[in-house]
């Protein structure tokens, strides 16, 4: 859980003993000095599955990842990023390319929320990516309030930087939402017609969905 009201529900993930066995391995071959002091939860030999042995597994986890998190050096590896949020990630994109729209919205609803309460984003590609996911099921799901607010969402964090590769497809998005809604759109489609001036995107530019489909989270 993350900063916010205390009623907010907390984002969700599943992972198995060797995810976190791998995360650790990966870990520690990049950063031995602040690996050094950080313990890991060994591996029970017998199968002891009593309600007990679960908790105090569990809250060795919590303290595996509190420490790794408490870093700097740590909180900022794409490692921990991934194990995070990657697998969330990759299940939505592959749900949304099949045309499971509802399915995939809880996916990616999860994974949006996942990346704002984690202290160290990996960089603005992957929660662009998480943001045209939602604006695409939304739009599926004839939801276009919902649907534009996920694309200015997405604007604000590309601000005015120098064009990326999902800044025309949001600006088309936002300006064609806007239009159903009969909400002012002059200023994305004044920067879309500048982008597309400048040569710096095709006409039409490609959709959200068609970005979404290609590409490879890995």
């Amino acid at each position: 859980m993350g900063p916010g009201p205390p009623d907010r529900q907390p984002a969700q993930i599943s992972r198995r003993y060797s995810d976190f066995e791998r995360l650790h391995r990966n870990l520690q071959r990049q950063f031995r000095g602040p690996m050094a002091a950080i313990s890991f939860p060994r591996k029970r030999l017998r199968r002891n599955f009593t309600a007990e042995t679960i908790a105090r597994r569990s809250r060795a986890f919590e303290q595996f990842l509190g420490h790794l998190q408490a870093v700097p050096e740590l909180r900022h590896a794409p490692d921990l990023q991934d194990f995070f949020v990657l697998p969330e990630l990759q299940r939505a994109q592959s749900l949304t390319c099949t045309g499971l729209y509802r399915e995939a919205l809880a996916l990616w609803a999860n994974a949006w929320q996942l990346q704002t309460q984690l202290d160290a984003p990996s960089g603005p590609d992957r929660p662009l990516l998480t943001l045209a996911g939602l604006a695409v099921c939304h739009q599926e799901l004839e939801d276009p309030v919902e649907a534009r607010a996920c694309c200015e969402k997405a604007l604000q964090l590309l601000g005015d930087k120098s064009p990326h590769t999902f800044l025309a497809p949001f600006l088309e998005a936002h300006v064609r939402l806007s239009w159903r809604l009969g909400l002012d759109k002059r200023h994305s489609e004044a920067r879309l017609q500048a982008l597309q001036e400048a040569g710096l995107t095709p006409t039409p530019p490609p959709s959200l969905k068609e970005l979404l489909i290609k590409e490879v989270l890995g």
